[in-house]
């Protein structure tokens, strides 16, 4: 195992992408992107959950889902719902400019769950996420300005698609924060070093984005790969990987299933716990109010 060349050692990468306040950032929603170049790595699953905590706790959550394969959108409304929209309700209208549609502020769609809204994709944004994204001049903000117009919520999670094209490059462009899950095997950490770099070209265009922490996703201590990859990625990054370790659980595959968020699920259930645990220290990260935090 070349665990170093997988995790892509990069010396500088603390320094350019360091958690650290920024002074007159002109959003007063947190926006937060997960992202990784790798399918399989939990994205959607992680949002899906964690949507549903910080619902849980109060918060009013905006999940954008822009992924091409619809799988979040999909954990609510099953796959002959998504597949079957129209794509002037999807994220896909952001990034189309041949004609006229949908505002912005109409493309969130309410869910089942309290307090989370969602704008869904489908396959119908696979035409817009091309590589190259960096030459397609105001294209690039298209996420960025429709979040803008969206409305007011506390939180806002977005889903990326296994590549960094176009609505990765958006995502973090609009966002505040960045998440990359890492299950601790091989295909999960390959790759980790265009991922840093890609945050690191986005943040010349995005001078406020930084990173929240990588995420150990699909673990199972039980397995010492797993154990092995999990010592390295905190040797290497330290601080910038986040306490929360999301296991390989059961309990996260029934709960969408029933297209419940697992706190609603299974709330006393290892798998709900954690996820509470999660969203508390993204909170925290994120520089909560302390009031709010005591609340949680």
């Amino acid at each position: 195992m070349d665990i170093d060349s997988d995790l892509g050692r990069l010396p500088e990468l603390p320094v350019a992408i360091s958690r650290r306040s920024i002074s007159g950032y002109p959003w007063t929603m947190t926006t937060i992107c997960f992202i990784n170049q790798k399918g399989g790595c939990g994205k959607s699953s992680t949002c899906f959950h964690l949507a549903g905590e910080f619902a849980r706790q109060g918060l009013h959550v905006l999940l954008v889902d822009a992924d091409p394969q619809g799988s979040l959108s999909q954990g609510f409304w099953g796959s002959l719902r998504v597949e079957n929209l129209d794509g002037c309700v999807t994220t896909a209208a952001m990034f189309r400019d041949d004609q006229p549609h949908m505002p912005s502020s109409r493309l969130p769609q309410a869910t089942t769950i309290d307090r989370i809204t969602l704008i869904p994709a489908n396959q119908q944004l696979s035409e817009f996420n091309v590589p190259q994204p960096e030459r397609l001049g105001l294209q690039q903000f298209a996420l960025r300005e429709a979040l803008d117009e969206a409305g007011p919520f506390e939180i806002t999670l977005i889903d990326c698609p296994p590549n960094l094209y176009l609505c990765s490059w958006a995502a973090l462009l609009a966002s505040t924060h960045v998440v990359i899950p890492v299950p601790p095997e091989d295909f999960g950490t390959q790759g980790l070093r265009a991922v840093h770099q890609a945050i690191v070209q986005a943040q010349r265009l995005n001078p406020a984005l930084r990173l929240l922490g990588h995420l150990v996703t699909r673990s199972d201590r039980r397995l010492l790969v797993h154990r092995t990859y999990e010592r390295r990625l905190r040797e290497v990054y330290g601080d910038d990987v986040l306490e929360t370790v999301v296991p390989e659980a059961a309990a996260f595959k029934l709960a969408l299933a029933c297209r419940q968020p697992v706190g609603d699920h299974r709330p006393r259930s290892t798998a709900a716990q954690l996820t509470s645990q999660l969203a508390r220290e993204i909170l925290a990260r994120v520089g909560l109010p302390m009031q709010l935090m005591v609340a949680l």
